[in-house]
């Protein structure tokens, strides 16, 4: 079953992000508290949004957060999907799937014409799990990042 996400839901949100860190090899990476998941999600301007899989007995195994994106190309909204997650024991129990799914259906109920996300280079179990949906990786693009002190340093440039 997927729903979206309560802010009763925040603490396994936060659990689930921590557990994801962990699969990604980055866990000091992962700073979010809970309640700045909570003010993202359910505060006054919430800046994304969130999904939760749950399993035959109502616990929460996966989820997916996201936000939206625009295409100045196309003139619509998107959703980016930030985070998608799916404990290891109900991995293959077509959570994952039912989330993505979920999210496509936003997307054409809405008239949004992109669902796009990131996936790491070694992450091969899922870049064939997104590529059996029908997903393409976009390999003439090449993310980029300000953090930190490059960040602190351009955003005080005058």
């Amino acid at each position: 079953m997927i729903r979206i996400a309560t802010p009763a839901d925040v603490p396994v949100i936060h659990a689930m992000v921590r557990e994801l860190a962990e699969y990604e090899r980055e866990p000091d990476a992962a700073r979010a508290t809970p309640e700045q998941l909570h003010e993202a999600l359910f505060g006054e301007r919430p800046a994304a949004y969130a999904h939760i899989a749950e399993n035959a007995e109502g616990e929460s195994v996966g989820f997916a957060l996201w936000f939206l994106n625009f295409s100045t190309w196309r003139g619509v909204h998107g959703i980016y999907l930030e985070d998608l997650y799916v404990r290891p024991e109900a991995r293959g129990g077509g959570h994952g799937k039912a989330l993505l799914t979920e999210l496509a259906r936003l997307c054409v109920e809405r008239g949004y014409e992109r669902l796009e996300w990131s996936v790491l280079d070694w992450n091969e179990p899922s870049i064939q799990f997104y590529r059996s949906l029908g997903a393409m990786p976009q390999d003439e693009w090449t993310v980029y990042r300000l953090t930190e002190g490059a960040l602190a340093k351009l955003g005080a440039d005058s």
